[in-house]
């Protein structure tokens, strides 16, 4: 053994090198300029033979410690810095291999500031394991945020899952670990092994990893997502265009693991089959945009994906990254735009996740009355805390700039806005002004939408609240929440809560059909008949309404027909628009064999062509969050349970809604038109394609100066039961105004 070079050891360092309990190991390894040449080190657990090629030339190494600790001094470099490898033999295996320590950071002290600061919005570039080339080297950069952890490693089958073998360097105070390996390429898995105080070892999968094995397995697996070759820059450039709060917006939910089961061995299709699935229904019925609920990695296949472990990765039960965004383009190649469920309320506990990731509660709050989610049984993330802060608003962003999301559906937003969501008592902490808001939660969704909108990326924030809390879609500047829409989950439990009961006790409730246009214009909403109410026991759609069968689809269709006349964007979840009678259930496929029955067909057809005549009618979508965009005529008529109203278009084109939520048919029945004019009906629930009974308006209907519901003009029509009526409104004519807008004698007006 070289003397000099056993005087020049630090044997504490190597000590904690090989008890690994290093946490700057490249301090130490590697190699370092020294009077008069290189100190080269290397930790290769097992190892028996060690020795530095450089330039073709070898140089032996001294094996310092039996564990496969190898040092070298080298004299007479007198270069400031070395390119080498490693000869290493270990049993009767000899290689060659690179040093990972040789290998400089790839994350400066900009991005760890801004990182520390909350502003890092693309982190995600930095965490985690990148693919790259290092000095013409291939191999993988990995890094974590786990600051009190004593030593961060990487493991995977590339080091046999020995934390020994490449332990990371912390990087400054930052409490980021950082480390590239040479040849690790796309596909391998690994883990963080931390040391934790006191001794004990965990592992953890990434939590920036952008794929993760297949459940019931917990490792991430290296992947690079920017080789895949996008082709819908065109619908890209212009998102904002089709995203517009003036053009027509309707949602299509699915649930990608049961949208429809594969007919072989496999539990689900693949993102890249689900496209060519999707795509022809979604054309062919007419949606705008559809909505998937959380593609994210998350363990429990009945948590639906809102139980999320791996926030960056898309689940691997449909496929590869490559696979998903080959989903999205196509999506986007057939002018379809996508909405992904979102879920920064809570995380779930599984130990390879988030939950006391470097042995103290790093991303969740310590005390339990802020970190515990009591409804759910999971753990709640510490939104005032800078870095994960930061992570979950790079993560919406990743979503966005990485997968070409066009929304962002945040769920579960009340149980974050609230302290006391879900407690009881002495449950819950209040806020420094001794209220019950969640003042950290609250900024960081200002902060999030504040973004994406500087950032101009055209995409949506909607915002699934189920309270009262104000300005949600208000302006950052007004104190808003700056969100773009919200979920009408008031309007959704009113129609529904009264549209269950029988017609015969439903004039009781009759204000349950109008209190919704008294807060219409609070928010930018979008009306929602969601997953959620057709779980757990609630029954599908159709279920729930009273009466026969041929009485049940005539509900289900003055309901939605209701949804569609009334301001606010819309959505259905998949299998409402068959008319299913089954609740969902995520085991099964959705029951395509229904579209076997007339019945069936008929509804089907009825929401084709009620999103048809929706798309087609800028009166029902161009005014949704203007005042001038919508008119009561009747909304005092309970005992007859009937309401009417105008909705308006720019250009000044008039739509008669008539909604008739009684079971009986009304013959001959006044009502007040806005002017003096021609009143044509252009769509009917009722009509017999959809299963209705045709007691229809065929002729024109002409009004008349006959008063009725404040109104000088008034027609007369036929109102079918359990039907929406839609007339468009035009104008006489000159040389009709003398036939029809002559005196009629006043009639007493009829009470309804």
């Amino acid at each position: 053994m070289d003397k000099r070079l056993y005087k020049m050891m630090d044997w504490a360092r190597v000590e904690q090198i090989v008890y690994s309990e290093e946490d700057d190991p490249h301090g130490y390894l590697g190699a370092h300029k020294v009077t008069g040449g290189f100190m080269i080190s290397c930790f290769i657990p097992g190892a028996t033979k060690c020795s530095v090629i450089i330039s073709q030339k070898e140089y032996k190494m001294d094996r310092m410690d039996d564990e496969g600790f190898f040092s070298v001094l080298i004299r007479s470099i007198t270069k400031s810095r070395i390119t080498y490898r490693f000869k290493v033999t270990k049993g009767k295996n000899t290689y060659i291999t690179e040093d990972p320590y040789r290998f400089s950071s790839s994350i400066d002290s900009k991005t760890l500031k801004a990182f520390a600061a909350g502003i890092s919005y693309d982190i995600y570039e930095y965490l985690g394991a990148h693919v790259k080339k290092k000095d013409g080297v291939s191999g993988v950069n990995f890094a974590v945020w786990a600051p009190n952890a004593v030593r961060v490693s990487v493991v995977g089958d590339f080091n046999d899952w020995d934390g020994r073998c490449h332990q990371m360097r912390r990087l400054g105070d930052s409490g980021v670990f950082e480390l590239f390996i040479p040849g690790v390429v796309e596909g391998d898995i690994y883990k963080f092994e931390l040391k934790l105080k006191g001794g004990m070892v965990i592992m953890k999968a990434d939590p920036y990893g952008y794929y993760a094995q297949l459940r019931p397995e917990t490792a991430s697996r290296v992947y690079d997502i920017d080789k895949y070759e996008w082709h819908d820059e065109e619908f890209v450039r212009n998102r904002a265009s089709f995203n517009a709060k003036d053009k027509p917006f309707s949602i299509y939910e699915i649930y990608l693991g049961s949208f429809k089961k594969p007919g072989d061995e496999r539990e689900f299709l693949n993102y890249r089959e689900l496209a060519d699935e999707i795509i022809p229904y979604v054309l062919k019925m007419g949606y705008t945009h559809i909505e998937l609920m959380p593609v994210m990695e998350h363990p429990y296949d009945e948590s639906w994906g809102y139980q999320v472990i791996g926030m960056f990765a898309p689940t691997a039960r449909y496929g590869t990254p490559d696979d998903f965004m080959y989903f999205m383009d196509k999506m986007h190649e057939n002018n379809i735009g996508v909405i992904l469920d979102w879920v920064p309320a809570h995380f779930p506990r599984d130990v390879q996740g988030l939950s006391n990731f470097d042995g103290t509660c790093l991303y969740e709050h310590a005390d339990p009355r802020k970190g515990n989610h009591p409804d759910w049984g999971t753990l709640c993330f510490n939104y005032g805390r800078p870095e994960v802060s930061d992570y979950l608003i790079s993560n919406a962003l990743f979503w966005i700039n990485k997968y070409h999301a066009d929304g962002i559906r945040m769920d579960a937003v009340a149980s974050m806005l609230y302290l006391d969501y879900g407690r009881q008592g002495r449950e819950w902490i209040p806020n420094i002004y001794g209220g019950n808001e969640n003042l950290e939660a609250e900024e960081m969704l200002r902060h999030l939408n504040s973004i994406n909108s500087k950032m101009k990326t055209g995409a949506l924030m909607i915002a699934e609240e189920s309270t009262a809390w104000p300005k949600v879609t208000g302006d950052l500047s007004d104190d808003g929440l700056g969100f773009d829409y919200k979920w009408n989950m008031g309007w959704m439990n009113d129609l529904i809560g009264f549209i269950r009961l029988d017609p015969l006790y439903r004039s009781g409730h009759y204000g349950e059909l109008t209190f919704s246009m008294i807060y219409a214009y609070s928010e930018k909403f979008i009306l929602v008949f969601s997953h959620d109410e057709v779980v757990h026991g609630k029954a599908s759609m159709l279920s729930k309404m009273p009466g026969d069968r041929d009485m049940k689809f005539a509900n289900l269709r003055l309901a939605i027909a209701y949804m569609f006349t009334h301001p606010g964007k819309k959505l259905l979840f998949m299998g409402q628009d068959i008319g299913e009678w089954d609740e969902w259930n995520e085991k099964r496929s959705v029951e395509w064999d229904l579209l076997q029955y007339d019945d069936h067909i008929k509804f089907n057809t009825f929401v084709r062509k009620m999103l048809e005549f929706y798309r087609n009618t800028p009166a029902l979508f161009e005014l949704d969050n203007d005042v001038d965009g919508f008119e009561w005529i009747n909304n005092i008529s309970a005992n007859e349970t009937i309401i009417v109203f105008l909705r308006k278009d720019r250009a000044g084109n008039d739509l008669l809604v008539v909604c008739n939520f009684a079971g009986v048919d009304r013959t001959d029945y006044k009502i007040g038109v806005p002017f003096s004019g021609k009143y044509k009906e252009i769509f009917s629930t009722d009509d017999e394609q959809f299963g209705g009974n045709g007691h229809n308006n065929p002729r024109v209907k002409r009004s008349k100066e006959d008063e009725c519901d404040t109104r000088p003009n008034s027609i007369r029509i036929n109102v079918p039961a359990l039907s929406v009526t839609v007339f468009s409104c035009t104008y006489f004519e000159p040389d009709e105004l003398k036939y029809y807008h002559a005196p009629v004698k006043k009639r007493k007006r009829r009470k309804h």
